[in-house]
């Protein structure tokens, strides 16, 4: 980046009150909606044309600010259900048309009211294939998302706070997210004639490691008949065990799982010696292959969206997920002891693997896929199964 960067005195018209600032000086103009003020974060796109709120609220999104590719944003408003968290983990949302008006029977707000409400800044009219291309070729930038309804900008403290965030890598965002104290979850997947259920006939128990656990998740387990116990992400093995479950679950989350993985791998390894089925997905997938000796890297992108072909090594079966991810597992530096089952058909990158000789298994794809694609839920299937049959 070169030392002095030329910034514009002005927006380029009357009119604008958002912009989008990144660390190299560039800057997107546009019009701001849902909260006013500023925030900085990783700027990644994400191709789903569905699930905007479930996004906007998945913990693995902490730091980040979304660029929607998908131009329509806001058509099936916003409700009290499709949420994965209680508070929406992204920084903010970048989009290329006006949010649009609800067309849908479950929508009880408007999408920008229910940003406001969630203190999540947005921009529209922001050339987003611009910005896709920007991000694919120099991957994903660090930038400040501002929305100033009086339509002024500090442009120079607005760059400066761009250019001095350290950046995702190196962070462990699972504390920021994770619950800070145990607590029971039997709620069951929604469905058009019942809404969310109850599980009360629980088959088996299952401790779920919280990095940034989703609702859906914990809701496919219940489904799959599960008493579910949710700990925090630096609970340890001795805490987990004390629970005496017949299964552990290692969840979503943000950040790098280098720095997550600190405090978190030794758990997971005395976790893995135990016995127990293990279950992990996407930072808990990532944190299991740095249990078993390997390495993760950051990755010059990431994957997010919902149309990611991803193929079964095992059964050559070709599945279509959903994924969020800005790091990916070292396949060159896993051991013999570790099977690599899944891998993506975009590049390659390792997106499932198994201990051998172990219940112990993980996938880099959301199988939970709110509110789709669902050709991975048999893994929640998978994974009760081994729970029952070893009790």
């Amino acid at each position: 980046m070169p030392d002095h960067v030329t910034l514009p005195d002005a927006p380029p018209h009357r009119g604008i009150t958002g912009a989008l600032v990144l660390h190299d000086g560039t800057v997107y103009w546009g019009y701001g909606a849902g909260a006013s003020g500023s925030a900085v974060g990783e700027v990644c796109f994400n191709t789903a044309m569905t699930g905007y709120q479930e996004i906007l609220t998945d913990p693995s999104y902490a730091a980040q600010i979304i660029t929607f590719t998908f131009p329509h944003i806001g058509n099936v408003g916003a409700n009290f259900d499709d949420v994965e968290a209680k508070n929406a983990a992204a920084r903010g949302l970048v989009m290329r048309e006006r949010i649009t008006e609800p067309s849908n029977f479950r929508a009880v707000s408007h999408l920008n009211d229910w940003l406001a409400s969630h203190n999540l800044i947005a921009i529209t009219g922001v050339d987003t294939r611009r910005l896709t291309r920007r991000i694919r070729m120099g991957g994903p930038p660090n930038g400040v998302i501002c929305h100033a309804p009086d339509g002024k900008f500090d442009l120079p403290a607005l760059f400066e706070q761009a250019r001095s965030w350290p950046g995702i890598e190196g962070m462990d965002l699972a504390r920021d997210v994770s619950c800070t104290q145990t607590y029971g979850w039997d709620q069951t997947r929604w469905s058009l004639e019942n809404g969310y259920g109850r599980q009360d006939s629980p088959i088996a128990h299952i401790v779920a490691v919280d990095y940034g656990l989703k609702n859906n998740i914990a809701r496919s387990l219940a489904t799959e008949g599960a008493r579910v116990t949710v700990v925090p992400a630096n609970a340890t093995a001795r805490e987990i065990m004390s629970h005496k479950p017949d299964g552990v679950f290692l969840s979503n989350g943000p950040g790098d799982p280098a720095a997550t993985g600190e405090y978190a791998v030794p758990v997971i390894r005395d976790l893995i010696g135990s016995g127990l089925p293990v279950f992990g997905i996407c930072l808990g997938h990532q944190m299991l292959a740095l249990a078993a000796g390997g390495k993760t890297l950051k990755m010059h992108q990431g994957h997010r969206g919902a149309n990611h072909p991803v193929k079964d090594l095992r059964s050559g079966k070709v599945e279509i997920t959903s994924m969020n991810h800005g790091f990916t597992v070292d396949a060159d530096s896993l051991p013999d002891t570790v099977e690599v089952t899944h891998v993506s058909l975009f590049d390659g990158t390792v997106c499932g693997l198994a201990i051998k000789g172990k219940q112990v298994f993980s996938v880099q794809h959301h199988p939970e896929a709110s509110p789709g694609p669902q050709d991975s839920h048999y893994l929640f299937t998978q994974f009760m199964d081994m729970v029952t049959k070893r009790a």
